[in-house]
C-alpha cells in the first residue's frame, strides 16, 4: 500500500527525539567554541590609505583630465602594490622569513569606484607586525612607483596606527558557534529521522494496514493497574456468593418436610 507523509506524525516523532536533537546542537556549539578559542590563532588587521593625486606646481593647470588619468592608473597600481617588485623590497627591509607568495596572500588592495584613494590591508598574527608591514609596503610603493611608471602622483594619506586595544578580525567565535548550532540541529534532526525509519515496531492500527495490508477488526484497550487489581477481588466475591447459594440449596433439599402427606 502506498504510504503518505503525515506531518503530525513526523513532528510527534521529532518531539520524542528532542533530547537527541538538543544534545547534538549543544555538542556542536561546544566544539565550535573550543576550536575558536583554543585551536584557531587570532588574526589582526592593519590598513593604510594611499592617495593617487599629485597636484601640479601651478594650480591653474589642474583639470578633470588629470583626475581621469589618476583614476585609470588606480587599477594598475592595485596590481603593482602586490607585485614581487614591491613585496621583495618589503621582505628585505623588514627581514621577514617568508616568501613573496605568502606575503601576497595576506595583503588586500581595494579602492572605491571613482575614488582616488587606495586602501591597503594587511593581516598578521601580531597587530604590531601588521601595522609595520602595511606602512612599509605603502612607503616602498610610493618610492618605487616613480621608477616603474615615471610618475609622481602617489602619497600616503593615512598610515596604519597601533590601536590601544587591538581586536582580532579572525576568528569570530559567535559566528562559528552559530554555524555549529545550525549544523548540530540539522544533523540531530536527520539522525532522529533515520532512527525513526529504522524502528519497525508496530505502534498504531495504521502501521498494520501499511505494513501487512490487513484490516483491523478490533482493538484491545490497555488495562490499568487499578483495573487489574480490582478484577480478581470481584471474581473472588462472585465465587464465594455462588458457593453460598449452592450451600443453601443443599441444606433446603436435605431438610425433612413437616406435615407433609405420605
Amino acid at each position: 500500500m502506498e504510504s503518505t507523509f503525515n506531518m503530525k506524525e513526523f513532528f510527534k516523532n521529532l518531539k520524542k527525539r528532542l533530547p537527541l536533537i538538543i544534545a547534538m546542537t549543544v555538542a556542536f556549539v561546544a566544539i565550535a567554541a573550543a576550536v575558536s578559542y583554543l585551536w584557531m590563532k587570532p588574526v589582526y588587521q592593519a590598513s593604510t590609505q594611499i592617495l593617487v593625486n599629485k597636484a601640479p606646481a601651478n594650480a591653474q593647470e589642474f583639470s578633470m583630465q588629470d583626475i581621469d588619468t589618476n583614476l585609470q592608473l588606480i587599477s594598475t597600481y592595485n596590481v603593482i602594490i602586490k607585485s614581487p617588485a614591491i613585496l621583495t623590497e618589503v621582505i628585505d627591509e623588514l627581514g621577514l622569513d617568508e616568501t613573496v607568495q605568502s606575503l601576497n596572500e595576506r595583503i588586500e588592495v581595494s579602492s572605491i569606484e571613482d575614488s582616488q584613494v587606495v586602501t591597503l590591508e594587511v593581516e598578521d598574527g601580531s597587530m604590531q607586525q601588521a601595522v609595520l608591514i602595511a606602512n612599509t609596503t605603502a612607503k616602498v610603493f610610493e618610492q618605487e612607483i616613480r621608477n616603474l611608471m615615471r610618475v609622481d602622483n602617489v602619497s600616503i594619506l593615512a598610515p596604519a596606527t597601533m590601536p590601544a586595544t587591538p581586536e582580532p578580525v579572525k576568528p569570530d567565535p559567535l559566528f562559528n558557534m552559530a554555524v555549529g548550532a545550525i549544523i548540530g540541529f540539522m544533523l540531530g534532526t536527520g539522525l532522529a529521522i533515520v532512527l525513526d525509519q529504522l524502528n519497525t515496531t508496530v505502534r498504531t492500527e495504521e502501521d498494520i494496514d501499511e505494513l501487512l495490508g490487513l484490516q483491523v477488526l478490533g482493538v484491545v484497550s490497555p488495562v490499568g493497574d487499578l483495573d487489574r487489581t480490582d478484577k480478581p477481588s470481584k471474581h473472588t466475591d462472585r465465587m464465594e456468593l455462588d458457593e453460598n447459594v449452592e450451600s443453601d440449596s443443599v441444606k433446603t433439599a436435605a431438610r425433612p418436610k413437616v406435615g407433609s402427606t405420605y
